[in-house]
């Protein structure tokens, strides 16, 4: 856009003559809708007083401006270094050699291609030269490796000298901009300022150098210390390690820094060889997959002894220690070179005198290049600490990672505390000359606790729930199922299944359900335990087909584990997409009244029953929500693990039905481009009017069940967006809603609220005078808020272990006209109607029932994933080019239904 064209009255110049004449350009600024302001604060609920992770930050000199510089760094030759590895210290040699030309000034540098100063620099371009040792982690014969050209009799000395090679570079300091530090002040006063984040942006670089200069790995806006005492062992060779998270915010209170635990995984220091045992978990290196020991170690960097070089891993060799050879330039008699041919254990043992215990039997380590390998005995070679493991967690590495994680309110204080002691931020130059002091005292604001709703259960009876939970003890569900036609399907699990059924039988009648006898228990034969998951599938099909006189109800299924079950999602695809019968997956270990009670919750809610209703959606009273036909929306997308760049995103969108409840929703769930955060297939018009996408879908069943009326308001929880992406919910999701309703029904203009939903910050609450958690319904709206914008914290739920994750809600848009206690009461009341649990859960039921169907759906094509992506990790995909693969569709018989649960 041309930056003179600022004013929006101002006239556009006439179009081109290639644009036909019937076309009427628009301007941007008309259809562009940015996120609201806040239009004042709630009060209800009983206040209490709350301390926070936020510590004030105070800006002494307004007047001086930040000023950004490009940094290009060039080998001598012109070409182009990768600053990642070796940046920090090429600049750090600058500012020491150079320390007059650059006018004495000390520089914030981001380890990349910018720095920044406070006040200019003498000139506008500079160029050095400097020179630095090289490391011995550049180079390939450092190590005495078999590949250098020198001979094994040449002296250690000269050998040394060789590792002291010395690297020129050049560095060119070029102006870019320059950013006022005023902009700041202009933030937290309301203004609107393009210069803020930029300005903030300085902050964060300055505290990430420090770190730096600490020795820390820097993972984004979080440092981690090499310090064994922040590690922990969560098998698999992978380590937990703790460090801190820091970042700059603006606040109704001025400028805070958030600090906050973090937790990174990183790759177990020490001898190759005992992590790779741990990582296969094998207990003998003959055991080892050396294929996938290759793809593991690729990138990872190793010192080597005995001259302890740091080098990076590029592969392995082709053959073991003892048969993989080389060539090695050796002096004859006559002083002249030739090659003798050797095996890497020989070279070793022999010429270098160090001896080997195992590694003959061993692919060796290769540090070099493609063509130019450089081979060390795995023996030799120790993984460097705080390498960063990124490869997805197994479900008991990531449930022992949560465990050891874990920190009591009063003990995450503690750490913090001690963080920003150690930091000691005070004493960095540059905030010093900036004028930035940052406070060591927690941030107190005011919390206020809201009163939890009444839910309506059995019989009339009307249940208050305590600190967050109730209880079906005595009690009936409000509208329980009758389940007449099932069976059940034992995959080969050891259980006894008579006492399970009539316990459930049992457990139901007293909760209302009327559950009789199943019609047959039907055993996996022996013979099939170890035949393909989907083919066990099928033959249990088979089975059921002969076994039962017509389709069942229900289907109960009893899988041997209880986590990652190849069992599960073929036999859910079967179920929810081929036949249309609703099913509940079960791994019993202990079964009691509570397991039992937990198991028919969820049973009840996906055959159509509801557990428990809010007083206020009987009624129906809820503001703004019961008085006109409302349909309440959850969106999120989820995408596959790190370094799968093959795996389809999925969205998931589920919506209210049924109005004027808001406790019963149907789900819709596609495929989408690897990694894409947008949904593209909220409105998919194919031809004409014609829509196949998943808003129309969900309307369509909302004007149904919802006694043919069309919802005049549309209120949208989105989850799993940053603060980057708010202006493109707005105008690239919220358009499609839009769309998809005008091809409905071109004169239907419903109203819209969007509400984005974040858990994944920094920001957490500890009571000024207890030890305890927050209580649950504790909401914040003043403080550590945006200044501006309209957002809120909310605690709904008890946090039973750890400290409480608030959820931070951000309202974007509201033509509904909610005030600010309506809205925050809304949000707390969608927390009590999730129906697999009796406790208030930590974000509105609609988002967590997206996670869910996107969750169970994803299941549906994990092995035609298995099947066409086998090569693993790390392989380039072509997905961009290709149709992503589509999900298959829901029978007609359980689309509607809460299948999720």
């Amino acid at each position: 856009m041309d930056p003179k064209v600022e004013d929006a009255s101002e006239t556009l110049p006439p179009p081109p003559p290639a644009i036909p004449p019937d076309v009427i350009p628009s301007k941007a600024s008309d259809a562009k809708r940015l996120p609201m302001n806040r239009l004042g604060l709630a009060s209800r609920g009983q206040k209490l007083r709350l301390l926070t992770n936020h510590f004030n930050v105070k800006v002494a000199r307004n007047e001086d401006y930040f000023y950004h510089y490009s940094v290009s760094i060039s080998y001598e030759d012109g070409h182009p270094v990768d600053a990642k590895g070796v940046g920090r210290r090429i600049l750090d040699k600058v500012h020491e050699t150079y320390a007059s030309e650059l006018a004495g000034k000390d520089f914030a540098y981001d380890g990349e291609k910018s720095l920044f100063t406070i006040g200019s620099l003498p000139r506008n371009k500079l160029e050095f030269t400097v020179v630095l040792d090289e490391l011995a982690s550049n180079r390939n014969v450092g190590s005495g490796s078999p590949e250098g050209n020198s001979s094994p009799n040449e002296s250690d000395k000269k050998r040394s000298k060789r590792q002291g090679r010395s690297k020129t570079y050049k560095v060119a300091i070029s102006y870019a901009a320059k950013i006022p530090v005023q902009a700041i002040a202009n933030v937290l006063n309301g203004k609107e300022t393009e210069h803020f984040q930029e300005a903030v942006r300085v902050l964060d670089i300055i505290l990430r150098q420090h770190a730096a200069k600490q020795g820390c790995l820097l993972v984004r806006q979080s440092f981690f210390h090499n310090q064994p005492r922040n590690f922990t062992d969560i098998g698999g060779g992978v380590l937990g390690c703790r460090g801190f998270h820091s970042s700059f915010r603006a606040t109704q209170g001025g400028l805070s820094l958030n600090i906050d635990v973090s937790t990174t995984m990183i790759v177990k220091p020490g001898p190759v060889i005992d992590f790779l045992l741990a990582n296969q978990n094998v207990r003998d290196p003959h055991q080892l997959d050396w294929v996938k020991a290759k793809r593991m170690l690729k990138n990872l960097r190793i010192t080597t002894k005995p001259s302890n070089a740091e080098q990076k891993i590029t592969g392995l060799s082709d053959k073991i220690c003892r048969e993989q050879t080389f060539s090695l330039k050796q002096r004859n008699g006559d002083g002249e070179t030739q090659p003798v041919e050797l095996t890497v254990l020989e070279y070793f043992v022999d010429h270098r005198q160090i001896p080997l215990q195992y590694s003959g039997d061993f692919p060796c380590i290769n540090v070099g290049k493609p063509k130019r390998p450089t081979f060390i005995p795995i023996e030799l070679c120790s993984l460097v600490s705080l390498q960063r493991y990124t490869k997805s967690l197994s479900n008991l590495q990531r449930a022992s990672l949560v465990e050891k994680s874990r920190q009591k309110p009063q003990e995450r204080m503690r750490v913090l505390t001690d963080a920003l002691s150690v930091s000691n931020y005070n004493a960095d130059p540059l905030l010093g000359i900036a004028g930035i002091s940052i406070s060591n005292q927690f941030t107190s604001v005011e919390g206020r606790v809201l009163s939890a709703p009444k839910l309506k259960v059995g019989n009339g009876e009307d249940l208050l729930p305590r600190n967050g939970r109730w209880n079906f003890n005595n009690r009936k569900l409000v509208q329980p199922v009758k389940i007449e036609r099932w069976a059940l399907v034992n995959f080969s699990a050891r259980c006894d299944i008579r006492r399970l059924c009539a316990d459930l039988v049992k457990c139901g009648e007293m909760k209302g359900i009327f559950i009789s006898n199943p019609f047959d228990i039907i055993e996996e034969g022996p013979q099939l335990r170890r035949a393909p998951a989907p083919v066990r599938v099928e033959r249990m099909f088979e089975t059921i087909k002969q076994r039962l006189p017509g389709p069942p109800q229900f289907l109960l299924c009893i899988l041997p584990e209880k986590k990652n079950s190849d069992v599960y999602g073929p036999w859910k695809r079967k179920n929810l997409s081929d036949v249309g019968i609703v099913t509940q997956c079960i791994a019993p270990t202990k079964i009691n009244d509570q397991y039992l009670t937990n198991v028919l919750l969820k049973i009840n809610a996906k055959m159509g029953g509801i557990n428990s209703l809010l007083n206020v959606e009987q009624s129906p009273s809820i503001p703004i929500v019961s008085k006109v036909p409302t349909i309440i929306i959850g969106m999120d997308v989820s995408h596959g693990s790190p370094g799968r760049a093959d795996v389809p995103s999925i969205a998931a969108v589920v919506s209210s039905r049924q109005w004027p409840l808001i406790s019963r929703y149907r789900a819709v769930v596609r495929t989408q481009s690897p990694k894409t955060e947008m949904i593209d297939s909220l409105c998919k018009k194919v031809s004409g009017k014609e829509d196949e996408g998943i808003f129309r879908e969900l309307l369509l069943d909302f004007y149904t069940s919802s006694g043919q009326r069309k919802p005049d308001q549309i209120i949208i929880f989105r989850d799993g967006v940053s603060e980057s992406q708010f202006n493109q919910v707005l105008n690239i999701e919220l358009d499609q809603i839009i769309e998809a309703c005008k091809l409905l029904d071109e004169s239907w203009s419903p109203k819209f609220m969007v509400v984005v939903a974040q858990k994944n910050h920094h920001t957490k609450f500890f009571q000024a005078n207890s030890p305890d958690n927050v209580p649950p319904g504790t909401v914040i709206d003043n403080g550590v808020c945006h200044p501006r914008s309209n957002d809120f914290y909310m605690c709904a739920h008890a946090g039973m272990i750890g400290t409480t994750r608030p959820t931070h809600y951000h309202v974007l848009y509201d033509e509904l006209g909610f005030s600010a206690d309506d809205l925050q009461e809304l949000v707390h009341s969608l927390s009590y109607v999730y129906q697999r649990s009796t406790t208030a859960i930590s974000i509105v039921a609609p988002i967590c029932y997206a996670h869910l169907a996107a969750s169970q759906m994803s299941q549906f094509i994990k092995f035609d994933e298995l099947s066409e992506t086998s090569s693993g990790h790390g392989g380039v995909s072509s997905v961009g080019s290709l149709s992503v693969p589509q999900l298959p569709k829901l029978h007609k018989d359980v689309c509607n239904s809460m299948f999720f649960c």
